[in-house]
């Protein structure tokens, strides 16, 4: 049984050696793997190649997505930077695009950002206003009227009108979706998966750097 056993994880370790390159080998082609943004969109880190993921914490997808977003953050190099764009494709996920402004403009995003996507959809805890969210960061210790005041400030509105402006600039019609520089667009069905959509990432963020260089 145990020699049996051995054999199978030997397998399963062999695949996934497999999968790791076939992943690393891939040949990454414009118009099927990732899109070009005609025009290209400016980004808000310059000097910085931008990575951005469009995602919603009401998006499952985007909460299955977190940790490879996390790897793609670790993998950057100096000269490129991530970001997020909170969409909303419904008014019933305004709410959470508010929560990430106002988190992000009181600098509480590292206690927010994993803890609302963990809230949600590892917890299931039934958060739909913006209200609701105010009193599930304050277990966090986020002061919540604070963070109610500033989720309807001037600065939030503006942040919520220009990512939907963004939104039809970069095309982006699903979450989460990439963009790496303004320039190119891929999300996990063109690129082929999750760790594919990492890889990809890094190669285009590879290509920028090296462009700027000529």
């Amino acid at each position: 049984m145990i020699k049996r056993f051995l054999i199978v994880l030997a397998g399963l370790f062999a695949a996934a050696s497999v999968s790791a390159q076939e992943v690393a080998k891939t040949e990454w082609k414009e118009g099927q793997h990732y899109f070009v943004i005609d025009p290209p969109v400016a980004t808000s880190t310059p000097g910085k190649v931008e990575v951005l993921e469009a995602f919603s914490y009401a998006c499952p997808h985007c909460a299955h997505f977190q940790p490879y977003a996390d790897q793609i953050k670790a993998k950057l190099p100096k000269q490129a930077a991530f970001v997020y764009l909170p969409v909303v494709f419904n008014p019933s996920w305004e709410p959470f695009a508010r929560a990430f402004y106002a988190s992000q403009s009181m600098g509480a995003l590292d206690k927010t950002h994993q803890a609302l996507f963990d809230a949600l959809h590892r917890d299931h805890k039934p958060m739909r206003t913006i209200e609701e969210i105010g009193t599930f960061f304050a277990t966090l210790g986020i002061d919540e009227k604070n963070f109610l005041s500033t989720s309807k400030s001037f600065v939030v509105e503006g942040n919520l009108a220009n990512g939907q402006k963004n939104l039809g600039a970069y095309g982006i019609d699903s979450t989460p979706t990439v963009i790496v520089n303004g320039k190119y667009r891929l999300n996990a069905g063109t690129a082929g998966g999750f760790p594919q959509t990492v890889e990809l990432t890094n190669w285009l963020v590879a290509k920028e750097i090296a462009a700027a260089k000529k």
